[in-house]
């Protein structure tokens, strides 16, 4: 009897409210997992601690720190964490549990679970956002943006980036054979991205074989986005081309959503290869 009021339920909601229910599971879940929620939402803040605290007086150009400089890259790799890595490992394990095929077995329409994921990888992003900006700001004098177009710059950077990462993250979420498998799988390549992509160190002194492939994925550009909103305008005079560049930012960006959306449909299993 209860199944069946259940399902009468569930088939009088709408697909936001199932999604919006979906989402709240999916954070209750990853809110449990401590190891998940310490090492997403505190290695960025660690990071800038660590930096802060070495690189106090190291000036690059107009004035800007280096540590400054790391910051606007930690924002950027912090949403590339939440959104490409912690789904890439996620997806796997629960696909190896079983989760994923029991999902596909209710009534319930397969794009809630990916709502649920979505709107949990949201909540997790802007609080990674907020922390990292509380803690940088009095610790590195990182500022606010102080214009309507910085905040603007910043909201559309990070909404393609968050866009582009997840969809990145649930096709490559495929590639793990295992659950277990998964991590050793997917971070390397999110901590090789943020070496190549100027996070760690400034863009234009990597070789330049290493910036054009690094200029072939999302994070790069979201760094360099990121660092239009949050460093001077003199700055940007230390970009390979010498500007911003926000038209290409989200040019490439744009096209690495549309690109991660294709690898979705054509690459995410449900089920694990010996269940068929």
């Amino acid at each position: 009897m209860n199944t069946r009021v259940a399902t009468a339920e569930r088939s009088t909601l709408t697909l936001p409210t199932l999604g919006l229910r979906q989402g709240q599971t999916e954070l209750k879940q990853f809110l449990r997992s401590r190891e998940q929620v310490v090492f997403t939402l505190a290695f960025p803040v660690l990071m800038v601690v660590i930096f802060g605290s070495i690189f106090t007086g190291e000036l690059l150009s107009s004035g800007v720190k280096f540590s400054q400089y790391v910051v606007t890259g930690m924002i950027a790799a912090s949403l590339l964490t939440t959104c490409f890595q912690v789904l890439a490992i996620q997806i796997p394990i629960e696909r190896d549990r079983g989760v994923l095929k029991r999902f596909r077995g209710t009534p319930m329409p397969r794009t809630v679970y990916f709502l649920g994921k979505i709107l949990m990888i949201l909540v997790i992003a802007v609080a990674e956002t907020i922390i990292l900006l509380a803690v940088a700001m009095p610790l590195v004098g990182v500022s606010l943006p102080t214009t309507a177009a910085d905040w603007l710059t910043f909201v559309w950077v990070s909404l393609l980036g968050i866009t582009a990462c997840t969809l990145c993250g649930i096709a490559f979420s495929s590639v793990a054979r295992t659950g277990r498998s998964a991590p050793a799988v997917v971070t390397p390549v999110a901590l090789v991205l943020q070496f190549i992509s100027g996070v760690f160190f400034v863009f234009t002194q990597l070789p330049t074989w290493m910036q054009q492939f690094a200029a072939l994925f999302p994070l790069k550009w979201m760094c360099q986005g990121m660092r239009s909103v949050f460093l001077p305008d003199a700055f940007a005079t230390q970009e390979p081309t010498g500007s911003w560049e926000l038209g290409k930012v989200a040019l490439v960006l744009g096209a690495w959503c549309v690109g991660g959306l294709m690898l979705c449909l054509t690459t995410f299993r449900w089920t694990t290869k010996r269940d068929g």
